[in-house]
């Protein structure tokens, strides 16, 4: 069974090799808002898809815009991995805000775990317009994930956080042992 794509593959702005997508949210960043009459962006698409891609060992890139899933999926893995440790709904929220805003490598810098799939951003602008774009998706993430999570009655998902110990593509955004 092959894993699931985005949707979203008509040619939009690129920083690096990676689509700048249309996002509904609130933060600040570069992303152009969605457009009227489309209702999920790729926020939605990377939860709605999280539990079938994160088994997936190998992963197809089929456009600029699975590169943003592909991240977005590492970063949710991350987000489960802090809510475990919280109780409730309040502490996961502060626990989300720190995570997203939280120093994070880009494509390029010799942390990031997927510089091989990812093109480095051809300068310093560009790298910066990136680093907003991905601290908008982490922020935006954060936020959905957590009404996900803790929907029901204020206690966790234990059909979420089962799946905090799986690694997509074998690969973490965070460093060994943390």
């Amino acid at each position: 069974m092959p894993a699931y794509h985005s949707s979203y593959t008509s040619k939009n702005n690129n920083l690096g090799n990676m689509a700048l997508l249309p996002l509904k949210t609130t933060f600040r960043g570069p992303a152009p808002p969605l457009p009227n009459g489309e209702e999920m962006d790729i926020v939605d698409e990377a939860l709605y898809f999280f539990k079938a891609n994160v088994f997936f060992r190998t992963y197809e890139i089929k456009s600029e815009a699975d590169r943003v899933l592909i991240y977005i999926t590492l970063y949710i893995t991350e987000c489960l991995k802090k809510l475990q440790k919280c109780i409730n709904k309040n502490q996961a929220t502060h626990e989300m805000y720190s995570l997203a805003i939280s120093k994070f490598d880009i494509p390029g810098d010799a942390g990031f775990p997927l510089n091989t799939v990812y093109a480095r951003p051809n300068d310093a602008t560009e790298a910066d317009a990136m680093r907003q774009y991905l601290l908008q998706i982490r922020q935006e993430t954060g936020t959905r994930l957590i009404d996900k999570v803790y929907a029901n009655d204020g206690k966790p998902s234990k059909w979420w956080l089962c799946f905090a110990k799986k690694k997509f593509m074998d690969k973490s955004l965070s460093g060994p042992g943390q």
